[in-house]
Formats: C-alpha cells, sequence, structure tokens
C-alpha cells in the first residue's frame, strides 16, 4: 500500500510561531541543529578506522508538524506519553477548505453530511502549506467555535489542519484548543501535501517520541492509502 508524507522537514533555523513580547519585540520559535561530535572528532577515538557523528538538537516542542496532548491547555490533562498508540492511528477524512481566504471563519457546513466521523482524524485542507516559511503563513483561515463544538459532539479523535494554528490567533480564549482538548481530541497542526489524499480512503498515523511531561511533539504524520 502506498505512503503518502504529510510533514515539514524538520531542520535548522525551520519557521515556527512568533510570539509578541511585553515591550513589542517577538520570540521567534524554531530549531537548531546541529554536531555534538564530528566525524573528525571521533575517528581518532576509534584508531581512524570508523567515525561516527553525534547531533543536538533543541527546539520548542510545538514546531513543525507537530500533536498538542491535552496537557497543553490543561495542566492535569494527558501528556504526549501518555497518548494511546490507539489515538494515534486512525482512519482518516479529508475536509475541502481550499477556497477559505485569511482569517476566515470556516462555517459547519464543510462538515460531509451521512459521513461517520467519530473515531477518526477529521484533515482540513486549507492549501496554506504552499506559504510554508513565508509571511502569508501567519494569515490563516481558522475553525469556527460551531465547527469545533460540531466535532465534539461527533466523537471525533483528532483534527488535523495544514495551518499553523487551528485557533485564529486573535481568539485569547482558544476555543479550539480549549474544547478538543478538553475532550482528549488530538490537534495536529502544520500538516502538508493533503491534495495527495483527495479520491483515497486512508489510515492517519503521527507518531511522537514517548516523551513525559511533554505537551505537544513533532510527529512524522503520513498516511496509508488503500
Amino acid at each position: 500500500m502506498p505512503y503518502i508524507d504529510l510533514s515539514h522537514f524538520f531542520e535548522d533555523n525551520m519557521p515556527g510561531f512568533k510570539s509578541k513580547n511585553e515591550d513589542g519585540t517577538y520570540t521567534q520559535y524554531t530549531a537548531k541543529i546541529r554536531p555534538f561530535l564530528t566525524h573528525e572528532q571521533s575517528a581518532p577515538k576509534f584508531n581512524n578506522l570508523c567515525s561516527f557523528e553525534i547531533t543536538e538538537m533543541s527546539f520548542q516542542t510545538s514546531i513543525g508538524t507537530y500533536i498538542d496532548a491535552p496537557y497543553h491547555r490543561y495542566a492535569d490533562g494527558k501528556d504526549i506519553s501518555e497518548i494511546s498508540l490507539d489515538d494515534l492511528i486512525l482512519p482518516g477524512v479529508l475536509i475541502d477548505v481550499r477556497n477559505k481566504t485569511p482569517n476566515e471563519s470556516i462555517p459547519t457546513d464543510v462538515l460531509p453530511k451521512g459521513i461517520e466521523l467519530k473515531g477518526k482524524a477529521v484533515l482540513f485542507n486549507f492549501g496554506y502549506d504552499k506559504y510554508w516559511g513565508s509571511e502569508a503563513y501567519h494569515s490563516y483561515p481558522f475553525l469556527s467555535e460551531d465547527v469545533i463544538d460540531s466535532l465534539v459532539e461527533r466523537k471525533v479523535k483528532l483534527v488535523g489542519v495544514d495551518t499553523i494554528n487551528i485557533d485564529d490567533c486573535h481568539d485569547l480564549k482558544r476555543p479550539a484548543h480549549s474544547k478538543l482538548l478538553k475532550n482528549n481530541i488530538l490537534i495536529c497542526e502544520n500538516l502538508r501535501n493533503l491534495d495527495a489524499l483527495y479520491g483515497k480512503d486512508f489510515t492517519f498515523y503521527a507518531l511522537p517520541i514517548k516523551a513525559r511531561k511533554v505537551a505537544a511533539m513533532p510527529v512524522r504524520a503520513f498516511a496509508e492509502a488503500s
């Protein structure tokens, strides 16, 4: 069966959130990737018979294609390590919202009627992966509170978007994060390549490392088409 990669590259100085500080400046989320031990440094340890590189990384966990655990929003919620594999490997449904404009709130009529969403990963394709790394990526359409309420009511297990945030960044209540994570519905942001899923039945995978006391974590997201 074909596998479809839905993740952005995780790399040094990659793009991420810009968090505004009280003094009006911004803190840029990103990743730093560098050698901890280079091939040249390690070779003498093996009498130059072989060499190894050990890589060191530092990053905020809400970066790249990543999963939010309930702990991201709620101090007593499940952290990344407590998420079951059954919640990370799910039958998927793709929602086409590619005609939406920046800062537009998406109404409930985008949700399919007559299709069972319970227990599934519902992925919203805004087509915004094409703006990855550009300023345009920070002005995006988002799910309305009515859509969020409907997803909770229909008992989905995961909601994914190909934008930087599932919520309107101007809404400080963060209704999507608040309502979905309260109901243990996971969130996957910064997906890519969702166009490749049209016309396919698929299983969605989003697998983080099993990290304790961590609120979010980059994943290798992909789909298995059938």
